[in-house]
């Protein structure tokens, strides 16, 4: 009886966060979209250029029409592009595997775990440059949430 009325309730809870996620994605207008996408993304080229100049690894980082493509040699690649029709960004990682964000209180996250693109890739980059204790992704445009709910 008590895990009906534990099922009933997240029931009623999910429905209205889902939609007022909606009520998000489709507030953002096609070149706002555009606009917070690139930014990201370049912010995200700059920070990955930096940290692999730093730790002098072999890597490509290119950035173009888009497309996010980092290259860690012994370690795989790293894509993150725009997916305009979802108003999404995409991450394909050697490490984690495809996620896709979605912008919400001005960050992008992972709607399955609530956690953002930013915050995955300062984990992922402290586990790969495990000495370097100043990693932080967040410090990219978009990087930080406006809700401290999101983890």
């Amino acid at each position: 009886m008590m895990t009906k009325s534990i099922f009933r309730n997240i029931l009623s809870v999910t429905p209205r966060f889902y939609r007022s996620t909606i009520r998000l994605l489709s507030s953002l207008s096609p070149i706002e979209y555009e606009t917070i996408a690139d930014e990201t993304l370049e912010s995200l080229t700059e920070a990955f250029e930096i940290l692999l100049e730093k730790h002098k690894l072999p890597s490509d980082v290119t950035y173009s029409n888009g497309v996010l493509t980092v290259e860690l040699e012994k370690f795989g690649t790293y894509v993150i592009n725009k997916q305009t029709p979802n108003k999404q960004i995409w991450l394909s990682s050697p490490f984690s595997g495809p996620k896709r964000y979605d912008f919400i209180n001005q960050t992008w996250v992972y709607k399955h775990d609530g956690i953002s693109l930013h915050k995955l890739l300062t984990e992922e980059l402290s586990n790969v440059f495990k000495k370097d204790k100043d990693i932080r992704f967040e410090a990219c445009d978009y990087g930080e949430s406006k809700n401290a709910n999101v983890k």
